[in-house]
Parts: structure tokens; sequence; C-alpha cells
């Protein structure tokens, strides 16, 4: 099994769909296990079809406060997943001054859906549902209790 990272970050072009989506599950599958954060290039307030899926999983993001790097508080990171081409350009830029891993998980976004509500919904579904395959994947549970 591989080792938990200290501290994550997802980064993405806006920081209100796939990076929140992908932090609120990290957090929610190992607590304070691993220190996780989420950042954009520019930001936007938290979509609300993305907090709506992942409420369907009972996990809240609809108080995630977007950031975007120059504002990001730590960059003490471990492993930077990008979510986004932009973003991996420019996650790749800030490893010339912090050792980290960046890992590239090209993720649809799913803000171009178009259709009505239902169809617009299943595009955020299975996003979701596309990050949480590659989180347990790359961040599998671990064994033992986890403080949340």
């Amino acid at each position: 099994m591989l080792a938990l990272p200290s501290a994550v970050l997802f980064a993405c072009t806006q920081n209100a769909v796939r990076s929140p989506m992908a932090e609120g599950y990290l957090k929610h599958l190992h607590g304070n296990r691993v220190y996780v954060d989420s950042v954009g290039l520019r930001g936007l307030d938290i979509d609300p079809f993305a907090v709506e899926v992942m409420r369907e999983l009972g996990i809240d993001i609809g108080r995630h406060r977007q950031k975007d790097f120059d504002t990001l508080a730590d960059t003490s990171f471990d492993v930077v997943v990008t979510l986004s081409p932009e973003a991996h350009h420019r996650a790749l830029e800030m490893t010339r001054v912090m050792a980290c891993d960046v890992e590239y998980w090209p993720t649809f976004d799913p803000t171009i859906a178009e259709g009505p509500r239902e169809a617009r919904l299943a595009a955020y579904r299975e996003v979701r549902d596309g990050l949480i395959r590659r989180i347990h994947e790359r961040f599998p549970p671990q064994r033992g209790p986890s403080i949340a």
C-alpha cells in the first residue's frame, strides 16, 4: 500500500468545481491524516451544482472559498494534483521554487455541459465519480482510526 503524503494540493482553472470536489472528498476519506487544499488560476464562487452533487454523498463543500496560486497560504505540499492543462502548467512553474511531485489528472470541465438540469447534473456526477476513483487509487483508505 502506498504511504499517504502529508500534504496534497488539488489545482484546476477556477477553483469552483473540480478542485473543491477533490479537496472535499480527500478530506472526507482521510480526515486529519492528510492536509488538503485546493487552488485555481482564477477564482469564482463555488459552483452550486458541485455543492449539490457532493451533498448527495454527505459532503458539504458549500463553505469553500476560492484561492488562487498567488494567495495560497501554504506552499509545503508533497503532491500537487492538477486537473486542467492550465493548472498543470502553473504547478510545474511552482516546482522551480519548491520540491513536490506534480501529477496531471486530466478532468473534464462539467460547466461546459449543456442541456436540462438533470443532464448537467449528470456531467457533474461523472466528474465527481471519476475523481473519487482516482483518489481511491492514489490515496487509498488506510486502516485505523481517523481524526476528523
